[in-house]
């Protein structure tokens, strides 16, 4: 039977340059990343599922903090996931994503996260808000 292997951090992570800065807390987690360019349109603003995926790879390791908390050995698979843009990023901002997880189970845990930029300027302005559904599977 092969071994599953995890790899930490992920690669949408290290892609993204994301980096998690608090996981403190069972079930919340935030994460910091840089607005690079290579994620822009001509207009220099943030393609949409760039953030999305910040969002989704935040909410995800929320959900296993969550999970770990309860003595579970686990992977958290997306069932769905809804976004809403409140704002337009540009290029350079550093952003800051906080992922919650609102409600969980044995099998399924729904998230939200808020993505601000420039966090500790004015605490920031809201550009993304999200929520997802994750099902827990066994790593076996």
């Amino acid at each position: 039977m092969a071994t599953t292997r995890i790899q930490v951090p992920a690669n949408c992570e290290l892609t993204l340059g994301m980096t998690c800065v608090d996981k403190s807390e069972p079930g919340r987690v935030v994460w910091r990343m840089r607005a690079d360019e290579r994620f822009a349109n001509p207009a220099g603003i943030v393609q949409g599922g760039f953030l999305g995926a910040m969002a989704d790879s935040a909410m995800g390791s929320a959900t296993i903090t969550f999970a770990r908390a309860r003595s579970r050995s686990v992977v958290s698979s997306n069932m769905e996931m809804k976004t809403s843009f409140l704002a337009p990023v540009r290029v350079g901002s550093l952003l800051q994503c906080t992922a919650r997880v609102i409600s969980g189970g044995e099998r399924v845990c729904f998230c939200e996260a808020e993505i601000i930029d420039e966090p500790g300027k004015d605490s920031g302005r809201i550009v993304v808000r999200a929520s997802s559904t994750y099902l827990f599977t066994s790593r076996e």
